[in-house]
């Protein structure tokens, strides 16, 4: 196994539970269309599915439009280059090739299925590839060992029609070469004069190399080096593929080939550039140090020998990160919308353009927020986009699109590429943006956050997670033995570093409760009461931590009911001022988020009461970056049909429009005419039908069974429940909530403390 490092954030054991709870594996196939009638079954199979049949056996074309096929790649290994793993075997390449289908589809809304061939030969690998090909859109080759990486390519290039991306070469080439472009542009240099030492002789430095020669640099200007020196003409022992690469030089070791260089490429092994090397390189010299766990040079080697140079590694955590998840689902989304024939030198020039253009524009505000609030500026720092920059997924595709169609190998013509670039924006999930950006902010201004049920696996496991993801300083609240146990069973050292608090803190102790006293003694409670309700209630100590600034923020719940936290939570704190507690869920759906309300906390509303919420729920959605339109829900719609089940909400409406509130609202209504365009033309008068982002619920019953309805069988991706109108910034899980939800919570718990004001 490769070794660990600092950047690791798991255990193996927890590696290994991650892909074994639940379903086996990362992929699964749903069905994009209802399958619940028997007229569903009969159109989906027989006899209904023999007209598209017929068709497509009249023109294979139709494929594209009948089936999946358009939307479809396969990734192929046969699992002889597995990461840095080696020659491990096709079986044992399938968790790779599974994540790999996993990041089409998250980045890129690509459908992908992986395929591991046992099977060594070029020749039946390929054989293999043709008989399957029909099925499937593009094809990505992955992990399959040089040279038989190149002969399978080319090969599979001259007799299919479909494209054909070996990502091990060609995405590392299509990022590096967006850096390059970058990087010379910043240091005022030409392509076709700058001098660039390659060391790495593998599939992707070939690639790069390759690339960089169709990008302007001179084949003269580039020396390759492999682990026995300087790739030169005449040199013996090595293969055509090596060979293309070989220039005319007397220089014969890496040391020689640095001296005046003004570009090095590394995609070999750590520490084989010395301070030396980089010495004798060019003014302001570019080092793009690529091995990967260990770069060849460490960053910090660089800066000490020189202070003009431009920095990129293969690591996340310093600046300018070579990944190719800034490239191959994008440049796939491309070739596919245009029904591509191959990605050929003209797609992958304009994807590194693309890349490079992109992080020279100014940065717009949703943008910085993934960079942790601060604007990102082109220069040495910023030469690459961010792999979560949400801009990606429209400016790759559509520049690779063009490239397609005006190379001519595009099937498919797009009209207008601004509407094509809409479409794009709104393929993926803003869930998972929505939480970088929270997170982004959260690291900028790191807090101390309570995770009260510290012995409870999940919890514990999403505090070390939000520490080693530096979101903060995560506390733990339990018995100090019960958590090193848990630690233990996790997979990591029982005395890892980690705080963690309990009552057995007598000075801590004495000062919660005194605290506490102040505000429970006129409820008929005596100190020594309170003294007890410290040491035993984990939610009192926590709040108490918070109030004494010995914390910023708390997580709790999980290992009981939402509504048994909410009672502990409500004796020890109180409500924002002029606010009230309620839940609020986030669904996503679909491309489009709503914010729901109460889902959690009182059952049946008062008209006051729901305008409250509303008003929170405003507020809220403005801090997430949403413009607020909200919808009074109801099982009628204006007043049809009228019951007195629905009187608490058209109250509510009449009270909220006597007040001058600066958003838009509107009901009562049914969930459908609130989120569905289609009741536009039947309700023109209303701003809110087919627009609501805000959805106020008549009460907790039809609140929470919506939700869980959505969560469990519409799709839907929920965040929350989170807790509005608290006096302090806690969270609190709901029962059985899994590691990610939990760190979500406490993530948005955190970012809470730092822009809400608290000080009342």
């Amino acid at each position: 196994m490769p070794k660990k490092t600092e950047i690791d954030h798991y255990s193996d054991k927890e590696a290994l539970d991650f892909h074994i709870k639940g379903k086996s594996g990362k992929i699964e196939i749903n069905s994009s269309k209802p399958l619940t009638t028997k007229r569903d079954l009969s159109l989906a199979y027989s006899p209904g599915v023999a007209a598209p049949v017929k068709e497509i056996a009249k023109n294979p074309e139709l494929a594209y439009d009948y089936t999946s096929k358009g939307n479809l790649v396969a990734v192929i290994s046969n699992g002889s280059a597995i990461l840095g793993l080696g020659n491990l075997g096709a079986l044992a390449s399938k968790p790779v090739m599974e994540g790999k289908s996993v990041l089409f589809k998250r980045f890129a809304d690509i459908d992908s299925i992986d395929i591991e061939i046992d099977n060594n030969s070029p020749d039946s690998i390929v054989e293999t590839i043709k008989n399957i090909s029909g099925t499937f859109g593009g094809i990505n080759l992955e992990d399959i060992a040089a040279p038989n990486c190149f002969i399978i390519e080319q090969k599979l290039k001259e007799i299919l029609d479909i494209p054909i991306f070996h990502d091990d070469q060609h995405g590392t080439a299509i990022i590096t070469t967006a850096a390059l472009i970058n990087a010379l542009d910043i240091s005022q240099k030409k392509i076709d004069k700058v001098k660039i030492v390659v060391n790495g002789a593998g599939a992707s430095a070939q690639a790069c190399a390759n690339l960089f020669k169709s990008s302007g640099v001179k084949n003269e200007n580039i020396i390759m080096c492999d682990s026995k020196g300087i790739i030169y003409k005449g040199r013996k022992n090595i293969d055509q593929f090596k060979s293309a690469h070989a220039v005319d030089t007397k220089l014969r070791t890496l040391t020689d080939a640095m001296k005046g260089a003004d570009v090095f490429l590394g995609l070999s092994a750590k520490d084989v550039v010395s301070e030396d090397m980089v010495k004798s390189m060019s003014k302001n010299p570019i080092i793009f140090a690529c091995a990967n766990p260990d770069p060849e040079i460490k960053p910090e080697l660089i800066k000490k020998s020189r202070s003009d140079a431009i920095i990129a590694t293969g690591r996340s955590d310093y600046p300018n990160q070579v990944n190719n998840l800034i490239g191959f689902p994008y440049i796939f989304r491309g070739a596919l919308d245009v029904r591509a024939r191959e990605i050929n030198e003209s797609m992958k020039v304009a994807a590194a353009n693309a890349i490079a253009l992109l992080a020279r524009e100014n940065v717009p505000d949703e943008v910085a927020s993934a960079y942790g609030g601060d604007r990102p500026r082109y220069g040495k720092e910023y030469i690459i986009p961010s792999t979560f920059d949400p801009r990606l997924i429209s400016v790759i595709p559509a520049a690779v699109a063009e490239a397609a169609m005006k190379s001519g190998v595009a099937r498919k013509s797009i009209n207008d590429i601004e509407i094509y670039k809409d479409q794009l924006a709104n393929r993926l999930d803003p869930t998972m943006s929505l939480m970088q950006g929270i997170n982004a902010k959260v690291r900028k201004n790191p807090k101390r956050v309570i995770f009260a049920e510290g012995e409870d696996e999940n919890m514990l496991k999403a505090a070390i997670e939000f520490g080693r993801n530096k979101l903060g300083k995560p506390i733990l609240i339990g018995a100090e033995k019960r958590i090193k146990e848990q630690l233990k069973n996790i997979g990591l050292d029982e005395n890892y570093n980690i705080k963690i608090v309990n009552s057995t803190d007598k000075e801590k102790r004495e000062k919660y409760t005194k605290h506490l006293y102040k505000k429970l003694q006129r409820e008929g409670q005596l100190e020594r009461d309170v003294d007890r309700l410290v040491r035993n209630d984990r939610i009192a100590w926590g709040a108490s931590m918070i109030a004494c600034k010995d914390a910023d923020a708390m997580v709790t719940g999980n290992i009981r009911h939402y509504a048994a936290s909410i009672e502990k939570l409500k004796r020890v704190t109180d409500p924002r001022p002029g606010e009230e507690i309620f839940g609020m869920t986030m669904i996503t759906l679909k491309g489009k988020t709503i914010l729901v309300a109460d889902t959690n906390v009182q059952d049946f509303p008062s008209p006051e009461r729901l305008v409250k919420v509303s008003k929170s729920c405003v507020r809220v959605a403005r801090l997430f970056g949403f413009d607020p339109k909200v919808a009074f829900l109801s099982h009628s719609t204006f007043g049809k049909p009228i019951s007195k089940n629905t009187k608490h909400v058209r109250d509510a409406i009449e009270l909220l429009k006597k007040e001058k509130v600066d958003f838009d609202f509107d009901g009562e209504m049914q969930p459908d005419v609130a989120l569905n365009p289609i009741y536009k033309d039947i309700y023109p008068f209303s701003k809110i039908v087919g627009n609501a982002n805000i959805l106020i619920m008549p009460a907790l019953h039809s609140a929470a069974i919506s939700t869980k309805l959505m969560k469990v069988f519409g799709g839907g991706k929920l965040i929350g429940p989170l807790l509005i109108g608290l006096g302090y910034p806690i969270e609190v899980a709901p029962l059985r909530a899994t590691t990610s939800e939990i760190l979500n919570l406490a993530s948005i718990a955190a970012y809470s403390s730092d822009v809400i004001d608290y000080s009342y």
